[in-house]
């Protein structure tokens, strides 16, 4: 399948249940009028878009119609695809331009955010990246032996301790031997309690200050991994981070079981932090790199 497929497939809920509707009502508009523009807001908040964004993107729209004196329903469907892709911002790609390099990956328990580690790691190691795992979640049970059969799956290192050893000192180590190792890329995953707790937030403080001490100058990606099915609570998690720790790009998992996938456009509008990576099925080579054009031509594709 390619990638275009397969992002298609992973998107099939939120295009069928409310992108597929707002291709229906623009391809049966003769002229585009108030009353369809209101219809076309409510389609975009059934699909987590948010009011407020949503607002936006059909004040745009009427602005742009206007100016360009355009009332067809074809035609509008194609500015109001150009408004989502500009809302949506340039393409970002992980920055990994030094040897080694960092990535902490935070997330909530349950939005998949051990999984993700599995697969960026299987992305990295396709790329001839020799990959390390650091398993800094030492306090859910279970953590370390899941991150581990992922390892063995993938075929990376994985420098773990004993559950409920100290985070910081499993980052130490893994730090120390991805230097012997010669190794591309450390990643790091952390522990996922809730995002209102102040102890993650000293958790991950300390965490930083262990890894700028010891890889000073090593290129650094933290990655927020969110779960679309939780629609706008995924948007107030991600604030919740981004208050308290460097977000340099959002992983969202799980597109591929909601129709809440509009949700991506209000994290951008209301967080300004770029999709890196979405979720989009359960397999290995299911987190594919987040194209904005991909994604919006994906939700409205009737082939």
């Amino acid at each position: 399948m390619g990638l275009f497929s397969k992002i298609k497939e992973g998107l099939k809920k939120t295009k069928d249940s409310v992108f597929g509707q707002v291709h229906k009502l623009f391809k049966s508009m003769r002229k585009v009028d108030e009353e369809q523009l209101e219809e076309l807001e409510e389609l975009l908040i059934m699909s987590d878009v948010g009011y407020a964004t949503a607002e936006k993107i059909i004040a745009r729209l009427r602005d742009e119609l206007k100016e360009r004196k355009i009332e067809g329903g074809e035609e509008a469907l194609e500015v109001l695809k150009e408004i989502l892709v500009e809302i949506i911002g340039k393409d970002d790609v992980l920055h990994l331009d030094t040897a080694p390099s960092v990535i902490l990956v935070i997330g909530v328990n349950g939005v998949g955010k051990t999984t993700t580690i599995a697969k960026l790691s299987a992305i990295l190691k396709a790329e001839g990246k020799k990959v390390v795992l650091a398993a800094a979640d030492t306090f859910r049970a279970g953590a370390i032996d899941q991150l581990q059969i992922w390892a063995d799956r993938v075929g990376v290192d994985l420098i773990k301790q004993s559950e409920g050893a100290d985070p910081a000192a499993v980052v130490f180590d893994a730090a120390a031997y991805t230097r012997k190792h010669g190794g591309d890329v450390l990643i790091v995953d952390t522990a996922g309690r809730l995002h209102n707790k102040k102890n993650l937030m000293d958790e991950l403080s300390k965490i930083n200050r262990v890894l700028n001490r010891e890889m000073p100058g090593a290129a650094r990606e933290n990655l927020l991994v969110v779960d679309a099915t939780t629609g706008q609570n995924a948007v107030v998690q991600a604030k919740e981070f981004k208050n308290a720790a460097d977000i340099t790009g959002l992983v969202l998992t799980k597109l591929d079981g909601t129709a809440k996938g509009g949700v991506i456009l209000s994290v951008k509008e209301e967080l300004d932090i770029p999709v890196k990576f979405i979720g989009v099925g359960e397999k290995i080579d299911d987190l594919q790199p987040f194209e904005a054009r991909t994604f919006v031509d994906a939700l409205f594709d009737e082939t």
